[in-house]
């Protein structure tokens, strides 16, 4: 239903590796699952900040995903992620239902105005009148 995509701002590796999990996502799960992308151990001193809030948020902007920096250490931003997925999850579910219960369309025939509008074109075919 949902996937964090999770890397380490401190380790570079761990956020290049984000596009080949966003390809065996698209490879492997269905096409709507929702996405978030999440920069981990955003408590840590800048000096040791290998990957800059600015370049999390345009990959995610990139494959129009959600992001967010978090810290798992000090709770940042963990609920707030685990929070909107689920809710990205239910509202997707709701519109897939609404979308599913709407009824089907039927067109019927009408009287083509072409063809005149004498009591030969008002006859139906149906109930014999």
């Amino acid at each position: 239903m949902g996937i964090l995509l999770v890397y380490d701002v401190t380790d570079e590796s761990s956020f290049n590796n984000i596009r080949n999990w966003i390809a065996n996502i698209e490879q492997n799960a269905s096409d709507n699952v929702n996405k978030i992308l999440v920069g981990n151990k955003a408590d840590m001193d800048e000096s040791k900040r290998a990957v800059p809030t600015s370049q999390g948020q345009s990959l995610a902007d990139e494959y129009d995903i959600k992001f967010f920096e978090t810290s798992a250490k000090t709770n940042m931003n963990v609920e707030e992620v685990f929070f909107t997925i689920a809710r990205d999850i239910k509202q997707r579910l709701a519109e897939s239902e609404s979308k599913a219960e709407q009824p089907q369309t039927i067109t019927i025939n009408q009287p083509d105005p072409s063809k005149g509008s004498g009591a030969a074109a008002e006859k139906s075919g149906c109930c014999g009148s």
